[in-house]
């Protein structure tokens, strides 16, 4: 099958390499019992809990598999799984991800085909690497990790660093400016990680999935629980555009060669 240009996920956004920025390093090594693991992961997520809706500008880059991905994505968020992502260039959409009730629609637009009635996060994994339903992707943008949920277990590692489990997988707090803040979340294979703090948010997200993806988000234009009109999340979808299955997506994707 012909591989779409557009279809590298938002290798389609042909800008300028960045800097790489710099990572922090996860605590390595067994930790000590943290008693006030609770009030720390509290006021880790007190902010970023009570996201209903997001809206953000994410500067990407990184790579899946072996595609090198660039590019710039508005996106819009709302509880409970409702998502709308909009790949631009040049003040121009390229191609518009919207999803709710669990269904998703992606119009390529300048291949004029379309992906209807997918999971959401199966789109999200034929064009990243990366598996997030709409509310991970919210959480992960929030700040949250992969979301805000009952920890236990809490470990301390030196003065700065705790980590408890949630969320199905581990939250590691960091103390940034002298309050706890959600610095990375692990799940399986999926690590996110918190980087570049400014006022008490992060500003960069490292996304990896594994040997399979590597990717970093520069989130700017944050609003959280800013009102988003429902029919954000619906796509207007030309009668001429041609059918396009998930397997095919996969299979033209980035990672359609593993």
């Amino acid at each position: 099958m012909t591989r779409f240009p557009a279809l590298a996920a938002c290798g389609v956004l042909a800008f300028a390499a960045a800097c790489a920025p710099k990572r922090p390093a996860l605590p390595a090594g067994p930790g000590v019992p943290f008693p006030e693991f609770q009030a720390a992961y509290e006021e880790a997520v007190r902010e970023c809990r009570g996201a209903r809706t997001l809206l953000a500008e994410l500067g990407l880059s990184g790579r899946a598999g072996d595609t090198k991905l660039r590019g710039r994505i508005n996106a819009g968020l709302a509880e409970p799984a409702a998502l709308r992502l909009e790949g631009v260039v040049f003040g121009r959409p390229v191609f518009i991800l919207a999803a709710h009730e669990g269904e998703a629609t992606l119009l390529l637009i300048r291949e004029d085909r379309v992906v209807r009635n997918a999971a959401p996060e199966a789109i999200v994994e034929a064009l990243t690497g990366v598996a997030l339903t709409p509310p991970e992707l919210r959480a992960v943008v929030a700040g949250c990790g992969l979301g805000a949920a009952s920890p236990a277990n809490g470990q301390m590692f030196g003065s700065d660093w705790a980590s408890v489990d949630a969320a199905g997988g581990i939250t590691y707090l960091r103390r940034v400016d002298s309050r706890w803040r959600v610095g990375a979340a692990v799940r399986g294979a999926l690590t996110v990680l918190y980087a570049d703090f400014a006022d008490g948010l992060a500003a960069t997200v490292h996304l990896r999935a594994g040997a399979v993806a590597d990717i970093t988000l520069r989130v700017s234009q944050l609003e959280i629980n800013t009102p988003i009109d429902v029919k954000a999340f619906d796509v207007q979808v030309p009668g001429d555009a041609v059918p396009l299955t998930i397997e095919e997506l996969r299979r033209a994707g980035p990672l359609g060669d593993r």
